[in-house]
Formats: structure tokens, sequence, C-alpha cells
């Protein structure tokens, strides 16, 4: 299989990782038979590509089937979930390949699990601690999508700020029964606690401003 990077684009993403404070670790499920796992292959390649740019990233497979997918609770493949430098999980499970624009949220993620330390409105912040039930939100992409990345991001930044907060992002194109269970016409689609739907890359004032009526 050719590489899925390009020299410049790795580059570019090496340059970007740099940021990263501390190690993770990504694991990567995929099915015990790979002919039955769309996008499978080309994923394990695309992150085996983006590990070798830092000495702080590592990648481990595992199968669907395993007790660490129960744990994270992985229920499609291909997936992963990126741990922190502890093996401490977020709650944020990627769905598909975060190829074209995704790859952009992917990486933001990789960098907000190392520790990278951002600067937040303390009012926001205390409006994010103060969310005390559970909260699930799913996010529709394509890696087309030039608009879905920050959504995903904000999505991401949520269940890495508050345990009761667990979310996803799943490709539409490679997930489409889903797609279709959630009337997914247009992308991105923000799904909360599958009831509330939002469409567009929203800001974080109006995901905890729905949130907040639960």
């Amino acid at each position: 299989m050719e590489n899925m990077l390009n020299k410049e684009v790795s580059i570019q993403i090496k340059k970007h990782l740099k940021n990263m404070v501390n190690g993770v670790k990504i694991i990567l499920f995929t099915q015990k038979n790979m002919s039955n796992c769309v996008h499978c292959d080309e994923t394990e390649k695309l992150l085996s590509e983006i590990s070798d740019l830092s000495s702080k990233i590592i990648v481990e497979k595992k199968k669907l089937d395993s007790e660490e997918a129960k744990e994270y609770g992985i229920k499609f493949t291909p997936s992963f979930v990126i741990l922190n430098q502890n093996n401490e999980f977020n709650g944020f499970v990627f769905n598909g390949i975060p190829a074209g624009h995704e790859i952009n949220s992917f990486l933001s993620a990789l960098i907000t699990v190392s520790g990278f330390k951002q600067d937040f409105d303390v009012a926001v912040l205390e409006r994010i601690n103060n969310i005390k039930k559970p909260v699930d939100i799913k996010v529709f992409v394509t890696v087309s999508c030039p608009h879905c990345p920050g959504a995903v991001s904000t999505a991401h930044l949520l269940t890495n700020k508050n345990d009761y907060i667990s979310g996803a992002v799943y490709d539409a194109n490679s997930f489409q029964d889903l797609a279709r269970k959630f009337n997914v016409s247009g992308v991105p689609k923000i799904v909360i606690n599958d009831s509330i739907e939002l469409l567009g890359n929203q800001p974080l004032e109006e995901f905890l401003k729905n949130i907040e009526t639960i």
C-alpha cells in the first residue's frame, strides 16, 4: 500500500505535533477478518505513519471482541481511542478513517490529550464543570467537509473537561445505517443524547446552551 501522507504533508504534521506535551497511546479496533472492515487497512496505515512523526505517539491494535473494546464502548470498525500518558480515556471515540479535513480534528485531539494547556474563560469553564448528568455527543462528518473538524474538536474538548460527557465522531459515508437513523442530510450534524440535533459548526456556547436544557 502506498503512503497515505506525502512528504509535504508529513513535514507539516510533524511540525504541528511538536506542540504535544506528554505521550499518548492510540488503540485502533479492527475486525478479525479484515476483509469485512472497510477502511481498516487504510486507517491502520495512516495512524502508523502519523505515529512515526512523533516519539510521543504509540499505536496498538485490538479486535472488536477484545476486553478493551468493551471497556471503551467500541461498537464499530475501524474505530480508535486516544489515551493520555496515564492510560486514561477521556470518553471520546473516533469512528472511521481520519482522512481529508478530519485529520485536523484528529491532530487537535492528540495535542489536547497530550496535556497541552488551553486558555478558557472562567465563566465558560464553570459552566462545563457544572454539568453533572450523563451527556452523549455524536458528531457526523465527511472527510471532504471543511467545517466538520471544528464541531468535532468542540465535542472532544467537552469530553476532555468533564467526565459526565462522552462523545464520538462518525464518518457519515462509512456508517450509513447510523447516519440514516439520525436523519443526517448535511454535515457536520451534532446529536446530543440522541434527541437534540444541531447542524453546522456550532460554537461552544451553543453546545453548552443545549446541554444545559437536559
